[in-house]
């Protein structure tokens, strides 16, 4: 049987971020030399699962760079009008096909106010790119499939290099060396990740008749819930709710009942202790728990658990762990007899205004 284009691009992911990385290791730190300093805040624009990979940037430069990030609202731009005031930020776009033409309002308000912009994109001469001061390029090639998955990983893989690239203003932006160490053994790590999930496959049958599900993630996974959620959505056309641990306890938590499909990131770190609570919380309710883990604590509460790794740092663990994800989206629509690589009412480039 013929390989999907999803499924051959899920399996493409270690490389194309290897890639990623041997292609700008060397030269974005230099790149960047000129913006250092030169902002007091970031502000990214994004959509889509785009958008995910902006979540996980403002924890990763947030929490690594001291620099507080910003979410835009791009249709302030693009459908009111109107054009805050940018003084001293600087402005990320993150689009695959780098289209859409709100997203490329911001930057180019962005730039004519003075700003610094950069752009995160498969396209490096898309009108993202143009509108752009510094342009990474995430070489991921041809993505045929409609759902986004090698191009999301290389955006996350993007998003790392440009926190290690920069550095923060107490280190006087001095990139640490130690951190493309670890960024290196990223590949490596989601390889042996997709190698183990393959060897879980056939629990998707599981989930064959769900309707509706829940996915939970907090700090750097708080990405990771949406973007698994969204894989699951398009791929299969229904629904998926995706909250933050502590968001999910400030009353969504009412919907759980006996058997709810839960789908729960726990990787070890800062946020794992506060996930396992939530997960005893979900096992009194007799929640189906599904378990993205590295942790045993965590597999001692889940039904069952595809797991991570050891020794995935939680900063870098958004590329691992949104790969289960990934699979079971794939592997559910496949049961039901689904085009995988064309889901129902979606498009591979989508333009909003």
């Amino acid at each position: 049987m013929t390989a999907s284009n999803l499924q051959t691009e899920i399996f493409e992911q270690p490389e194309a971020v290897r890639r990623l990385l041997d292609a700008c290791q060397g030269s974005l730190p230099g790149d960047l030399r000129t913006f250092k300093g030169g902002f007091n805040y970031i502000l990214i624009a994004a959509r889509g699962t785009s958008d995910n990979a902006a979540r996980f940037a403002q924890y990763l430069l947030q929490n690594r760079n001291h620099v507080p990030v910003m979410l835009a609202a791009p249709s302030v731009f693009s459908i009111y009008g109107q054009t805050p005031r940018l003084n001293g930020a600087l402005v990320v776009g993150i689009s695959q096909s780098g289209q859409s033409p709100d997203i490329v309002s911001v930057l180019a308000a962005g730039r004519a106010q003075g700003c610094p912009t950069i752009s995160l994109t498969n396209d490096p001469a898309s009108p993202l790119a143009e509108a752009s001061d510094l342009v990474v390029d995430l070489r991921a090639g041809p993505e045929k499939a409609v759902a986004a998955t090698k191009t999301y990983t290389a955006s996350l893989a993007a998003v790392a290099m440009l926190s290690c690239a920069l550095g923060s203003p107490e280190d006087n932006w001095t990139p640490r060396d130690e951190d493309w160490a670890t960024l290196a053994r990223v590949p490596a790590w989601m390889k042996e990740t997709l190698d183990g999930v393959m060897a879980m496959a056939g629990s998707v049958e599981r989930y064959h008749f769900m309707q509706t599900g829940l996915t939970i993630g907090r700090g750097y996974n708080y990405a990771t819930a949406f973007e698994m959620a969204l894989k699951i959505m398009e791929l299969n056309s229904l629904a998926m709710l995706s909250y933050s641990s502590a968001d999910f306890l400030h009353g969504p938590i009412g919907i759980l009942r006996k058997d709810f499909p839960t789908f729960v990131v726990a990787h070890s770190g800062a946020m794992l202790e506060p996930t396992l609570q939530i997960m005893a919380r979900f096992r009194q309710s007799g929640a189906d728990i599904t378990a993205i883990t590295d942790s045993q604590k965590a597999r001692a509460l889940a039904d069952i658990s595809f797991n991570i790794p050891a020794g995935v740092p939680e900063w870098l663990s958004p590329l691992t762990d949104v790969l289960p994800g990934q699979v079971i989206g794939w592997q559910l629509a496949a049961l039901r007899g689904l085009d995988v690589d064309n889901p129902r009412g979606l498009s591979k480039v989508t333009e909003t205004i």
